[in-house]
């Protein structure tokens, strides 16, 4: 399949991708307070947001193999279902334990949802266009997260903290029967039959850790820090802006939102990056400028101060636009992309549901600044590690071609 054929079949997975960061976009100012309504401590706020991250931890494997057994699409709708039923349940939710056992539901669906996007974007990029196909992906995401954290705050203020989880359901329900009928994949790669699992499904999944441990244990641990910081922020800026500043949550969104309009404007830049120059040149400063940033969280004193600083860990973080996914898809092996991307993600996953349990847990022993600093320090060493132990996976063999004289 030609390039320019590919790209509509890419089409129909970009607005369902805007609608659900839309709504997963509400949830980054709500979600915190919404949990603090319960008059519980910082551990089990931690605890409510990391949820989402412990039922992708949880499904991620899995999500792999049932990428192995079925169609893209299939495993997509599933997740995405998973997600809607999940999110209008927390309208009704009354206890601390429904809503973190709805959030881990919810984290289960995204991560079925993501693993089958980000194999059947592998799929249908070449090398050289992949750093720019998954940052106009990344970008997607932040044009809904840059809208809806501001949406999310009005509605909340107006109506209540459960009623953006209303709006969110139904869009993941429309996104649910939109793909059903629009989206169209090949059902296996490149035409070609998967390979026969041999012995057991752990068996199996050790043998990709075995085989490709030296680009996991390096390239994963800087995707698991380069996560925690990334995750950290939508812990750190509200609680502060709350606790700290005493801020309202329609100020808090308005925080959020302006500081991803930052992060969406660069999302095409860092694809451009990527493609011209390599990947590093994007990941190293994306997460030295978000550390940077992070560390400066507890001088603000103001409002202005907050959202300037915020603005910056969304210029830090828009220049990686697309990295992690860019990597995952770069470092995954023919025959196996979706077991690979199921450990990729799993490491990764595993940074994000982390991050606000170690904020939680260091707030309530030491207090949120001293946990903001602790974050900051995560995305210096994802900084260091993509810098010092990472190769650069594209080569010049995989540049555009006319870029270089052995186009592929």
């Amino acid at each position: 399949m030609s390039a320019r054929n590919r790209h509509p079949l890419i089409l129909p997975v970009f607005l369902p991708t805007l609608l659900l960061s839309f709504g997963r976009g509400m949830m980054i100012p709500i979600l915190p307070l919404y949990a603090k309504s319960f008059d519980i401590s910082y551990g089990l706020i931690g605890l409510v947001l990391a949820g989402d991250g412990i039922g992708m931890l949880i499904a991620d494997l899995p999500s792999g193999l049932l990428l192995r057994r079925y169609s893209r699409k299939l495993v997509m709708i599933l997740g995405v279902t998973c997600v809607a039923f999940s999110v209008l349940a927390l309208f009704w939710a009354t206890t601390i334990t429904q809503i973190v056992l709805l959030r881990m539901l919810s984290g289960i669906g995204n991560s079925f949802w993501n693993i089958s996007r980000h194999a059947y974007m592998t799929d249908v990029t070449a090398v050289y266009q992949r750093g720019r196909a998954l940052s106009v992906f990344g970008g997607i995401n932040r044009i809904g997260t840059f809208a809806g954290p501001a949406v999310g705050g009005v509605i909340a203020a107006g109506y209540g903290m459960s009623y953006p989880f209303l709006i969110y359901g139904a869009l993941a329900v429309v996104v649910s029967i939109t793909s059903s009928i629009f989206f169209e994949a090949p059902e296996k790669e490149e035409g070609k039959p998967h390979k026969k699992l041999s012995g057991n499904i752990f068996g199996h999944f050790a043998g990709v850790f075995k085989t490709h441990h030296r680009s996991l244990a390096t390239a994963g641990s800087g995707a698991l820090f380069a996560q925690m910081i990334r995750a950290g922020r939508n812990t750190i800026v509200p609680l502060f802006a709350a606790d700290v500043l005493g801020l309202s949550v329609q100020e808090v969104g308005w925080i959020v939102s302006i500081s991803a309009f930052v992060d969406m404007s660069m999302f095409y830049p860092a694809g451009v990056i990527m493609d011209r120059f390599g990947r590093k040149f994007a990941v190293v400063p994306c997460f030295f400028i978000q550390a940077v940033a992070m560390a400066m969280i507890p001088f603000t004193e103001t409002y202005t101060g907050l959202l300037a600083v915020t603005c910056l860990l969304g210029f830090g973080n828009g220049i990686g636009s697309g990295t992690m996914m860019t990597l995952g898809a770069d470092l995954a092996p023919e025959g196996a992309v979706g077991e690979f991307l199921g450990a990729w993600r799993l490491i990764g996953d595993s940074g994000q549901m982390g991050a606000p349990l170690v904020v939680g847990g260091v707030a309530d022993l030491v207090g949120l600044t001293p946990a903001t600093f602790v974050i900051a320090g995560f995305g210096l060493i994802a900084s260091g590690i993509f810098a010092l132990l990472v190769p650069e996976t594209l080569t010049a063999r995989d540049s555009e071609p006319g870029l270089n004289q052995s186009p592929k």
